[in-house]
């Protein structure tokens, strides 16, 4: 390869310049060899030996060029071989696309026209794509499916003739589709107006009543039955029977009959008193217009079906919701008899306004502001089963409620005009999550009160509309109160609704919602896009089209980057496979007419292309493929998608092709001319806006495909010139305070800055091949436009204030391209922003915020870099001091979001989640709340995908310490995404609360969700007075308590590591760490673990501190080691017996000084006993946070050390060997079920002094007159050492007497061995040091102990009865035989000195405890050693 490379590279030079095809070729070859480098590395083995082919194919045919020995018709046909074969090899490597002439030589877009250039584009794509497909003809073929069947819409059309009926009143007949098998209404009412004298009502519907009752399906036609029939109301008096018509109250709508006909098989028929002609039509309303004129004209009515046709097309639009009132049942309170209840039902806004027109009685009647009900006389459990329909514009649907008021009704019309409101109830329409109601029943909360504040929204809205909203917390704000403003909550009264929504706008699944609005909450794009697999089909049929229109928006919308193709590409494949399924079938229809007359992603077919051969590369290759089934069965309809994609763009890229040729060949008199016809100021105007906008549009979609290099940069130096043009225009126009345009100058700058953003003009992403080409025919256009950019923007003179701080953002964009003239050129525009801003308000606040915003969002993009930082610092650095004071403040952000960025895709989660706390610390420290939030958020998220839920928690607890405990409302910078719904401080929190209280239980820091759970005890007691909630939380923190005493919980280990020299990142670099490990982590495994994440790095198998030279090299050097926790002293402990759970913890949590001992020998040593040359460096670590936190770990901040003689090593040993015998004895006495095996090593590894070798080398090193003499001054640690060694007897005692009991027949033998053994060394220690003994202490924990073992507990604040059971544990201690320092019982009652507890000691209280039995001469002298981590 090298050898191919220095050819190349020498030939280069000595290619004669008639034959450039020569040129070509080399250049060709150096490029295709990088390429083939990359294929070899990335172990691309069948690509790696194409490429090999074609350029050993290439070498060979430029040698025969260079020879110049070929005939001109052979020369001919290999420049044909060799740049089909170039064109080829550029098209599968994915490089830019040559275009050529008919000889085969590089068109010059200099000399060609622009629609020439255009059409050799196309031209050549096909030609390579013709040539694709033949190298391609030997793989298989896939076979298409295609699945076309048509299901019509039917409808009935109804002629109503006549309704002869003697009722004397005016009447409304209701008719609709039943089916009596399922019991329900399949259609609309079809209203008729009958008036009293017989005849309808209106005169322009006589002998004139038609509808159709559409939508009807293949379903509907196989229904078991179908029954037509007719409801009939009368609106007149109470009671027909009344004949005063000025004494009665008249217009009460009362229910009179019903007809009903059986039209299963029925055509056409008669009913008795009711004469309807009926035909069944095939078509949906526009097809039976067209194909049944004589029947269904304009003034037809046309009655929907209850639901969806079982096809809809695109276009369909369709928004109506039906409201049915079906029961009530309503307390007559006051009243003698039963109410004749009214229900008047409208649909009001936010404000309580009412919406007119809104409410539809049946199809062919007018729409009205309300409606009322029919009246039952005296009925207390009316069913009036009515249907309405609701129908308003989508865009209202978000604000509104239904407003059902109850009304009694009395016959007298007198009484009746003195009747209000006695109860109301509503329920809104949509959802806080965005989804409408949910079909079906809804039991409705009924309001009673004041009858005026029935018709003020802010007085019942604030109510529950539902029962079980009522009966039930549905939040933790959904307090106990049920009576507000003068409304309060009915418990006795029911009243019924049901509710059918029929839109091809408005979901009722939130995860089709999510998608159908995706750019409201872009974060959660992914998740939704996963989510679209679970959605009902039948709801994604429904809204098929905007399903689709936001699939393909979402795939143009991000046409930059491959993030969501996949995703996009299985959710297409996966609503064709819906649509193939037989239950959907008749949708194929639908789908093809969308493809034909609603898609328009031109560029779609790039994506769906590269998806498809993805996939079908990965199954070839044998490997798992799992969406490659169902990619197969939609092959038909992607093809189809990627063909009428293609068709588009092809139409599309023409015009634009088209308007850049006529650009081109315009010049500056040609511009200047046209600039002139318009006549008005506001017509240039409106021309150049819109241009702009055009342009701005064409270099965002990418118009060409990317591999038209030629074809873009063309256009692109038609826009610039046109731009240019342009803005001269603006500055001779529009650039005066009189005649200024704020918006077309807005216009401008946006458009420069994304022309020159743009993707085809960033060099530094191309090849160095392709960038000296780009260079020597167009230059770096980024470059003039910039320039352009900062000319006009110095013009702007006082107008520059308009434009901050909103172009401090594409300006920051356009400053961030890694070009270093053009950075010099523009950065300084930020100064300027500055001093513009200064000199108007006194400070530059709007564009600091700003500029942090952006350049946090800019550099997580990927832009930006260390040039950029130092640069930035060196323009500004000599500047004003508030300008040098926000220089550091960018410098600092810039390094920090630089180390994030660098890590946002590393395996290490701990380096992101350092780089995150670094950055959240330092929004903190600027006061960016928002920002700092922001962070907060994202390492919680980290945590949890780790399972840290104590850090996780910890970090929450931060944003919550932000929160007061007030009904203050929220400001968008302290809010969450997942939170939208909390609206005040007090909500907030608490919801902020029960979820970190969660992460806490999950980690087992019960102690931390207690200190929680009493914060919101105290607000539910105290504040808001929820004593329901106040009793959960209550339980909850008996549990936590419970979990505290009950449960195990394994003590962490620490590990201090160090990352030595200069290859770390600066975050980690010559600094050290104390790492919290996780349950039942080793060191090894954590130091495996660990250095997986630097490969590269070398392990230090040394503890020492490194010499300079290593922090200063080049590599990366890691040291680790496990460190002891310091125990605080916490005062609520002190001199108190605290059981060995609650201490444990706080051994290993809440520490932030660690120990780590190292052993160094002094002096001679002596080969059979080193403890008396064994010294202890220890060193102390203090970490910037205790520990657990908001991470794992925290940096150290200080170092000490210190040296531990051999004598106070042995104190320390033997105190921490008393310790651990004394908790296990405690542990022993507390659970019967304990293994005997730990025990057993424990004590026989201390009385066996061939196992351990026992303190007598203790003895042999320290109890010498030779040491004495040398080492006065140790004489109080002697007799320290000795008193840990006497009352070590007494605790191995207890121990033996535990091992005795629970020891079994197989290790009787052994026990018996041990009890030897303690027996001297027994009654060696009391000989030397004296006797200490127990009885005390130990009887009175054994004795309390036992009782709180019994139930006897339970009974602790009653009178107990003088006998209880005999404690066997107490018996024990007795029956251990005469003490020769034991001391009188206390009298009967008194207490005993020193035990004011109740709970089991530990060891440093047992060993304070001890000090009270030594005789009163020895006090002074011996005291019990505390261990430096006891409280």
């Amino acid at each position: 390869m090298t050898s191919f490379i220095f050819l190349c590279r020498n030939a280069e030079n000595v290619i004669p310049a008639e034959i450039p095809l020569v040129q070509e070729v080399t250049c060709t070859l150096w490029e295709w060899g990088n390429i083939w480098k990359q294929l070899y590395v990335a172990n691309k083995k069948e690509r790696f030996r194409e490429v090999q082919s074609m350029m050993c194919e290439l070498m060979e045919w430029r040698s025969q060029l260079l020879s110049g020995t070929l005939p001109k018709d052979e020369l001919k046909e290999l420049k044909q071989k060799v740049t089909s074969k170039i064109d080829y090899g550029n098209k599968i490597l994915e490089l830019d696309l040559i275009v050529r002439d008919e000889d085969g030589n590089i068109l010059d877009p200099d000399k060609t026209s622009v629609i020439s250039l255009f059409h050799a584009h196309a031209e050549a794509t096909n030609k390579i794509t013709e040539r694709i497909r033949e190298e391609m003809v030997h793989k298989s073929d896939y076979g298409t499916f295609s699945r076309k069947t048509t299901s019509p819409t039917h409808s009935l059309y109804v002629f109503v003739r006549n309704f002869v009926c003697r009722i004397g009143e005016d009447a409304e007949l209701f008719m609709s589709l039943y089916d009596p098998q399922k019991h329900m209404v399949i259609s609309e009412n079809y209203l008729v107006r009958w008036g009293s004298k017989g005849f309808v009502k209106e005169i322009d519907n006589f002998n004139n009543l038609k509808v159709v009752f559409t939508d009807l399906g293949n379903k509907d036609l196989t229904r078991e039955k179908i029954y037509l029939i007719c409801q009939i109301v009368r609106i007149g008096r109470m009671d027909l029977r009344d004949t005063n018509s000025r004494k009665y109250t008249q217009g009460i709508r009362r229910p009179f009959g019903v007809a009903v006909m059986d039209i299963t098989d029925v055509i056409k028929g008669k009913a008795e008193r009711l004469w309807v002609t009926m035909k069944m039509l095939v078509g949906d309303v526009a097809q039976i217009r067209k194909d049944y004129p004589h029947l269904v004209d304009r003034t037809t009515v046309v009655a929907r079906k209850l639901g969806f046709p079982e096809i809809i097309m695109p276009g369909d639009v369709r928004n109506d919701i039906y409201i049915t009132l079906l029961y009530g049942d309503l307390d007559k309170y006051n009243k003698t008899t039963q109410r004749n209840v009214e229900v008047n039902m409208c649909v009001c806004d936010e404000e309580g306004k009412v919406i007119p027109n809104a409410i539809c009685s049946g199809a062919g009647d007018k729409p009205v502001s309300e409606y009322k009900s029919v009246v039952y006389y005296q009925v207390k459990q009316p069913r009036w089963m009515e249907t309405v329909k609701v129908a308003l514009p989508i865009e209202d649907m978000q604000r509104i409620h239904l407003r059902f008021t109850f009304r009694h009704r009395s016959s007298q019309e007198s009484k009746d005009k003195g009747e209000k409101n006695f109860a109301m109830a509503y329920v809104k329409l949509m959802k806080e999550d965005g989804t409408t109601l949910h079909d079906g029943f809804h039991d409705l909360a009924v309001l009673k009160g004041d009858s005026k504040k029935m018709e003020d929204a802010s007085a019942y809205l604030s109510l529950p509309c539902v029962r079980h909203h009522v009966e039930s917390k549905v939040s933790t704000l959904s307090r106990s109160t049920s009576s507000v403003g003068g409304l309060s909550v009915s418990s006795r009264d029911l009243f019924g609704i049901s509710t059918l929504v029929c839109s091809t706008k408005l979901t009722q699944n939130v995860g089709l919602l999510g998608l159908l609005k995706w750019r409201m909450k872009p974060e959660l794009l992914q998740e939704n896009l996963e989510k679209l697999k679970i959605v009902d089909g039948e709801e994604i049929v429904k809204f098929l089209q905007d399903t689709l229109d936001a699939l393909f928006n979402i795939m143009m919308e991000h046409s930059h980057s491959d993030a969501y193709d996949i995703l996009v590409f299985d959710a297409l494949i996966y609503i064709i496979g819906l649509i193939a399924d037989r239950k959907f079938q008749h949708f194929n229809t639908v789908l093809e007419a969308y493809i034909q007359q609603h898609f328009s992603a031109t560029l779609a077919y790039k994506k769906l292309m590269t998806v498809l051969k993805t996939y079908l590369d990965t199954s070839s290759r044998g490997e798992q493929c799992e969406p490659i089934l169902r990619t197969l069965k939609a092959l038909e309809y992607i093809f189809k998608f990627i063909v009428r994609s293609r068709t588009l763009f092809s139409q599309y890229s023409h015009f634009v092709a088209c308007m850049t040729a006529i650009l081109n060949q315009m010049d500056d008199q040609h511009y200047s001319s046209y600039i002139e016809t318009f006549q008005t100021t506001s017509e240039l105007v409106d021309f150049l806006m819109e241009t702009f906008i055009m342009f701005k549009d064409l270099i965002g979609k990418n118009v060409y495909p990317l591999d038209w290099m030629a074809m873009s940069m063309v256009q692109n130096r038609v826009f610039l010139r046109a731009i240019n043009k342009f803005s001269e225009t603006m500055n001779q126009k529009f650039l005066e305070n009189m005649n200024f345009e704020e918006q077309l100058w807005n216009n401008y700058f946006h458009l420069a800055v994304a022309f020159i953003t743009q993707d085809s003009l960033q060099l530094e992403h191309f090849s160095h091949a392709k960038c000296l080409k780009i260079l020597s025919k167009y230059r770096d256009m980024r470059r003039l436009i910039g320039f352009a950019i900062r000319d006009m923007w110095y013009k702007l003179g006082q107008n520059k204030i308009r434009f901050i701080p909103g172009m401090v953002g594409p300006i920051l964009e356009m400053t961030l391209i890694p070009e270093a003239e053009l950075r010099k050129a523009t950065i300084p525009i930020f100064f300027d922003m500055m001093l513009c801003e200064y000199r108007n308000t006194g400070e530059f606040r709007k564009f600091e915020n700003e500029i942090i915003l952006k350049l946090d969002h800019e550099v997580e993009g990927g832009r930006g870099d260390e040039q950029y930082l130092h640069l930035f610092e060196s323009i500004h650095c000599s500047l004003h001091p508030p300008v040098e004071t926000f220089v550091c403040l960018v410098k600092g952000l810039l390094e920090k979001l630089l180390d994030y960025r660098a890590v946002m895709n590393d395996e290490s989660k701990d380096n992101r989640m350092s780089c995150t706390v670094n950055l959240l610390n330092f929004y903190k420290e600027i006061n960016r709340e928002e920002m700092y939030i922001r962070y907060l958020y994202k390492l919680r998220d980290l945590h949890l995908d780790c399972e840290n839920y104590t850090e996780a928690a910890y970090t929450l607890l931060l944003h919550a310490s932000l929160l007061k405990w007030s009904d203050e409302q929220c400001t968008p910078q302290v809010m969450q995404t997942e939170f939208q719904s909390s609206q005040t401080h007090r909500h907030l929190k608490e919801h902020l609360y029960e979820m970190i209280i969660e992460y806490f239980d999950k980690g087992k820091m019960w102690e931390e969700a207690i200190s929680l759970c009493k914060e919101l005890a105290e607000q539910y007691e105290m504040e808001i007075f929820d004593y329901e909630l106040l009793s959960q939380n209550l339980i909850q923190q008996a549990k936590f308590y419970e979990n505290i005493m009950k449960i195990l919980r394994p003590k962490p280990d620490y590990f201090a590591v160090g990352y030595y020299g200069q290859g770390f990142p600066t975050f980690l670099r010559n600094k050290i760490f104390i790492y919290r490990g996780k349950e039942y982590e080793r060191r090894e495994d954590f130091q495996a673990q660990l250095m997986s994440h630097f490969p590269n790095a070398e392990k230090m198998n040394t503890t020492a501190p490194p010499g300079e030279n290593l922090k200063y090299s080049s590599g990366q050097y890691i040291q680790c080691f496990t460190v002891q926790p310091v125990l605080e002293e916490h005062p609520r402990f002190k001199n108190k017996p605290v059981p060995d759970q609650i201490i444990n913890f706080y051994k290993s949590n809440y520490v932030q000084r660690f120990h780590y001992s190292r052993p160094v020998r002094k002096g001679s040593v002596d080969p059979e006993n080193e403890f008396a040359s064994m010294w202890i460096e220890r060193t102390s670590f203090v970490t910037a946070y205790k520990l657990p936190g908001i991470l794992r770990w925290f940096e150290v901040v200080s170092m000490s050390q210190t040296t531990i003689s051999p004598l106070e090593n042995a104190i320390e040993t033997m105190s921490m060997t008393n310790e651990k015998i004394l908790t296990m004895i405690n542990q022993y006495q507390g659970d019967e079920n304990l293994p005997i095996n730990p025990l057993s090593m424990l004590l026989n590894g201390i009385v066996d002094p061939a196992v351990m070798g026992g303190f007598a080398k203790y003895e042999k090193a320290f109890f010498t007159d030779e040491y004495i003499r040398d080492h006065p001054e140790d004489q109080e640690k002697l007799n320290r050492l000795k008193d840990l060694i006497a009352w070590q007897v007494p605790f191995l005692g207890a121990g033996i007497k535990i091992h005795e009991r629970r020891v079994s027949d197989s290790l009787r033998p052994f026990h018996e061995r041990m009890e030897e053994c303690f027996r001297h060394l027994k009654a060696k220690v009391e000989k030397q040091y004296g006797i200490r003994e127990l009885v005390r202490f130990l009887l009175l924990y054994f004795t309390l102990h036992c009782c709180y073992s019994s139930p006897m507990k339970k009974k602790w604040g009653k009178k107990r009865k003088t006998t209880r059971p005999k404690c066997k544990r107490t018996e024990f201690w007795k029956q251990s035989g005469p003490t020769k320092t034991s001391q009188p019982r206390n009298p009967p009652g008194r207490k005993q000195p020193g035990f004011e507890s109740t709970r089991p000691l530990n060891a440093n209280q047992a060993g304070q405890l001890q000090h009270s039995h030594l005789p009163p001469t020895d006090k002074s002298s011996f005291s019990y050693p505390r261990h430096s981590t006891d409280i």
